[in-house]
């Protein structure tokens, strides 16, 4: 899909509020309702736009402790990777989860309460899953950048 200046616009005026109406976001980009409708419905049918939602502030919901989660396997076949992913993304603490090239095999940012609940949560990840040979956890000490917004140019 080809995207212009002016889907680029609408694109990061909906990362900063998503609850801009249509008529703000017809406004901001200088077109009518119709058309910048029309532009909002072709970047969500070809999945641009992923899906619209609530940020939450977790410190307020108490979930200000953050980790990062590194992991090596012994075993790297195709069956054991579909279940290790199925696996970890049923932990709804796990925020982010990546295959990675490097020294780990994997990554997981998780977010808890506190290191009570993240013991919690790596006895039951390193207890669900055969063949993690190595889990290394950091911990973040304060958060220094965080969006959610893409850097559309």
């Amino acid at each position: 899909m080809d995207i212009d200046n002016t889907d680029k616009k609408l694109l990061s005026l909906l990362q900063q509020d998503g609850t801009l109406s249509l008529n703000d976001l017809a406004e901001a980009v200088n077109l009518t309702t119709t058309p910048c409708w029309k532009r909002l419905k072709k970047l969500e049918e070809s999945g641009v736009i992923d899906k619209r939602v609530a940020l939450l502030d977790p410190e307020k919901l108490g979930l200000s402790f953050t980790a990062f989660v590194q992991i090596k396997t012994t075993n790297h076949s195709h069956e054991w990777y579909k279940a290790f992913v199925e696996t970890v993304s049923l932990f709804p603490e796990v925020m982010e989860f990546y295959r990675m090239a490097g020294e780990y095999d994997y990554m997981m940012k998780v977010l808890v309460k506190d290191m009570k609940c993240f013991d919690e949560f790596y006895k039951k990840l390193v207890n669900s899953i055969d063949g993690l040979s190595n889990v290394t956890s950091t911990f973040a000490m304060e958060p220094l950048k965080y969006t959610t917004a893409l850097p559309i140019r």
